[in-house]
C-alpha cells in the first residue's frame, strides 16, 4: 500500500534526515581533542569580498553546554554548518561584527533554511547599527520563497522567527551558557563627508563561558581597548592582513586596475590602518596574555598554494603562545 504524506510531514522528515546524524567537525589539522565543554569551530576563514574556491567567508560557531552561537555569517556559512554537523534550525543566537558582505551575506540563506525546516522559536541576530536593517532585508529577500511555501505547513510569519537587534557596547547578551561583551573597534574611519558617517559601527566580541573565554577581533585596525577586551583569553580569533598580498590579489583579479589612483591610495590606507598585520597580532596577543591565537579572515587567493603557515610564523616571532593559521571546519 502506498502512503502519501502531507508536504509538512515530508519537510519534517527531510529535516530529520539532514540534521539528526551530524558528522563531527574536521579537527585533525588543529589543536582539537580538548576536553573543554565549550568549543570553537571556524566555519569560514577567507577574507572577502571576492569568493574563494576552498574557503567560505567569515563565520564561526561557539558551542557551549550543547547550544550553538554563530559569530558572523559570510558566504558559505549554511553549507559549512551542515558539514560541521550542526543545523541552522537549532541555532541559539547570531552575532554580527559589522555589515560588510563577507561577514553577513550568508545570513539570508541561513535564515531561509531555518524557516524552511520549521523553525518557529525566535532567532535573534545581534550586532552594531545596521544589523536590524540587514535582518529586515533578509526577510524581504525570503518573502517570495515564504509565499510559495506558505501552503506547505510553514505558517509562522518570518518577522516572528527572525529578529534583528542594533545593540550598543558593553554586555550585549547573557544566558545560562555565555556572556557576550561588545566593543567598538577601529575598522571604520568615516569622514564627515561619507554617507556612512555616524550610521555604522564595527564590533569586536568577548565571549565568556564557565570554562573558556573566546575573543573575536572581527575586522579592525589596532586600537587601545582591544588588548583589554582580549585579556587572558583562552582563544583569540583574529583577522590578519597583508597589504602586499591583498594588492597582488586585486591586481590578479582585475579589481585593482578598475580603481583610479585616489581609490587605490584610499584602499591601501584602509588596509594599513583598519586591519591587523602580523606584527599587530603578535603585539595584541602578547600584551593580552592570550593562550592560543587562531588566524582567520585570511587575505586573497594570491597566497601560493593557499599556505598561510608563513603568516603564523610571523606572529610566532613575537608571541610565545600557540598560533594556528586556520582552515575551514577546524575545531578548537
Amino acid at each position: 500500500m502506498r502512503v502519501v504524506l502531507p508536504l509538512s510531514a515530508v519537510a519534517s522528515i527531510a529535516a530529520a534526515l539532514m540534521f539528526t546524524a551530524p558528522t563531527p567537525a574536521a579537527s585533525a589539522d588543529g589543536p582539537s581533542g580538548t576536553s573543554a565543554q565549550t568549543r570553537l569551530i571556524v566555519l569560514g576563514t577567507a577574507a572577502g569580498p571576492l569568493p574563494r574556491k576552498d574557503r567560505a567567508q567569515s563565520a564561526h560557531a561557539v558551542i557551549a553546554n550543547g547550544a550553538t552561537y554563530l559569530f558572523d555569517a559570510g558566504d558559505g556559512v549554511a553549507r559549512r554548518l551542515v558539514q560541521a554537523g550542526m543545523t541552522p534550525v537549532t541555532l541559539k543566537s547570531i552575532f554580527l561584527t559589522h555589515g560588510h558582505d563577507d561577514h553577513a551575506a550568508g545570513l539570508a540563506t541561513l535564515l531561509s533554511i531555518a524557516w524552511d525546516f520549521q523553525r518557529k522559536q525566535p532567532l535573534d541576530v545581534y550586532g552594531p547599527p545596521g544589523t536590524a536593517a540587514i535582518v529586515a532585508g533578509a526577510i524581504q529577500y525570503m518573502s517570495v520563497n515564504a509565499g510559495i511555501r506558505w501552503d506547505e505547513g510553514r505558517k509562522t510569519p518570518l518577522p516572528q522567527v527572525f529578529v534583528g537587534h542594533d545593540v550598543g557596547t558593553g554586555v550585549v547578551y547573557r544566558d545560562e551558557n555565555i556572556t557576550v561583551q561588545a566593543m567598538e573597534n577601529a575598522h571604520f574611519h568615516f569622514t564627515a563627508q561619507s554617507p556612512a558617517y555616524g550610521r555604522y559601527k564595527s564590533y569586536s566580541y568577548r565571549v565568556e563561558a564557565p570554562d573558556r573565554v573566546i575573543v573575536f577581533t572581527g575586522d579592525t585596525g589596532p586600537f587601545p581597548g582591544l588588548a583589554e577586551l582580549a585579556r587572558n583569553a583562552d582563544i583569540l580569533v583574529t583577522e590578519i592582513s597583508s597589504v602586499a598580498y591583498v594588492q597582488k590579489g586585486l591586481q590578479k583579479s582585475g579589481v585593482w586596475g578598475a580603481m583610479n589612483a585616489a581609490q587605490q591610495t584610499a584602499f591601501l590606507k584602509h588596509l594599513a590602518e583598519e586591519h591587523l598585520s602580523a606584527d599587530d597580532v603578535a603585539t595584541l596577543a602578547t600584551g593580552a596574555h592570550v593562550k592560543t591565537v587562531v588566524l582567520v579572515h585570511l587575505p586573497t587567493s594570491a597566497i601560493p598554494n593557499d599556505d598561510y603557515a608563513p603568516f603564523a610564523e610571523e606572529v610566532k616571532a613575537h608571541f610565545a603562545g600557540t598560533v594556528v593559521a586556520a582552515k575551514d571546519l577546524m575545531s578548537f
